[in-house]
């Protein structure tokens, strides 16, 4: 099936409780700065108001389950932890070009039109999922498959063609609640609720911005993504390898040293992560998060990158240099780097940051 692991058909009026939920959840704040969410909130709702025409929707999955425990380097502080989805190339770009030829092959068979969704279009893949059969939106809002555990990419593709659908998956978390418990920073207020305002994939990914003081120490060493509410979910005992070679995680990815990330420049940022969906963040973020992880290394051997990186062009960077040496040097040193360099900033934001670093030299031992 082109690689695909999982196909099943759900009809374009399969999610009618959608609506509501999204509403809720956008009116409550919890899509944070992604404003593409509210934007496309009508059409997103449902299937229909994005093509009319469509009478059938074929739901796709492509396992990219890790060959090893996706959260072994979370103990290893002196290196970055990757989400696994983030750790080869970009799905995106592997699974358009087989969801294209399989829609091809529809259309050529049955005289029918189509359209491909790979994540690129506002289609509420989990929920069309679940209907299809494919498996069951976790309470961490996560499709869990009873074969392929929580390692799951999602496609989608639309067709005039009518199908017969696929029954629904019942909800089999039962009492368990090892994902909520999991997440670092409590991003879930209610089981099946997430609030992307604290969740780490959110803001080492898609948040533009400073990362709140309160929840950066809660993001330990990850720099990329967060894996803990997928990783610890029970049905992963019968998650499989993923079998797709352009998707094979690469090893560097697995633990990169953070001394190592923080000495990218752009060009080195670009060449190492090219293909990969870390490209698409920019190196500002990527090293921002980077930086949030050498403060909370608690290895002083790594306050030397976040010293040379208060010269940095980007004020995203500069004021998490701040913050990173402010935790790991001596309250005098942080003094004397204050004093040198606080009123010569004119960015307020790393200004700002100086701010709370002496606050936390002042209350050192």
């Amino acid at each position: 099936m082109l690689g695909f692991d999982v196909m099943r058909v759900a009809a374009p009026d399969a999610i009618p409780l959608a609506r509501a939920r999204l509403d809720a959840w956008l009116d409550a704040g919890r899509h944070a700065s992604m404003g593409w969410m509210e934007e496309t909130r009508e059409r997103r709702a449902d299937p229909r108001r994005l093509w009319p025409d469509t009478r059938s929707i074929l739901l796709l999955g492509v396992n990219y389950g890790p060959d090893g425990d996706p959260l072994e380097s979370l103990s290893r502080p002196d290196c970055g932890t990757i989400s696994v989805y983030a750790r080869s190339r970009d799905y995106h770009d592997v699974i358009k070009g087989k969801l294209k030829e399989l829609a091809g092959f529809l259309a050529a068979r049955s005289g029918a039109d189509v359209k491909v969704f790979v994540d690129t279009a506002p289609v509420m893949e989990k929920p069309l999922a679940a209907a299809a059969g494919i498996g069951w939106q976790g309470k961490h809002t996560v499709l869990v498959s009873r074969e392929f555990g929580n390692w799951l990419f999602l496609a989608a593709i639309f067709t005039t063609a009518e199908l017969p659908p696929d029954g629904p998956e019942p909800d089999r978390c039962g009492s368990c609640r090892r994902c909520l418990a999991a997440c670092p920073t409590d991003a879930f207020p209610a089981p099946y609720q997430l609030d992307s305002r604290r969740c780490i994939s959110y803001l080492t990914i898609e948040h533009k911005g400073h990362i709140a003081p309160e929840l950066r120490e809660k993001m330990g060493n990850r720099i990329f993504g967060c894996d803990d509410c997928l990783a610890v979910c029970p049905w992963n005992k019968f998650a499989r390898t993923g079998r797709e070679i352009r998707l094979v995680q690469r090893s560097e990815f697995a633990a990169p040293p953070l001394a190592e990330l923080a000495r990218l420049d752009e060009a080195a940022f670009r060449a190492r992560f090219a293909g990969t969906p870390i490209k698409r963040t920019g190196r500002a973020r990527f090293i921002r998060n980077v930086l949030i992880a050498i403060g909370n290394s608690g290895d002083p051997a790594l306050a030397e990158e976040a010293i040379r990186l208060l010269d940095d062009a980007s004020p995203l960077v500069r004021a998490m240099a701040v913050w990173a040496a402010a935790r790991l040097l001596p309250s005098g040193r942080v003094a004397a780097l204050a004093a040198t360099r606080a009123k010569a900033e004119s960015d307020p934001d790393v200004r700002a940051e100086w701010g709370r670093a002496l606050d936390i030299a002042a209350e050192a031992p």
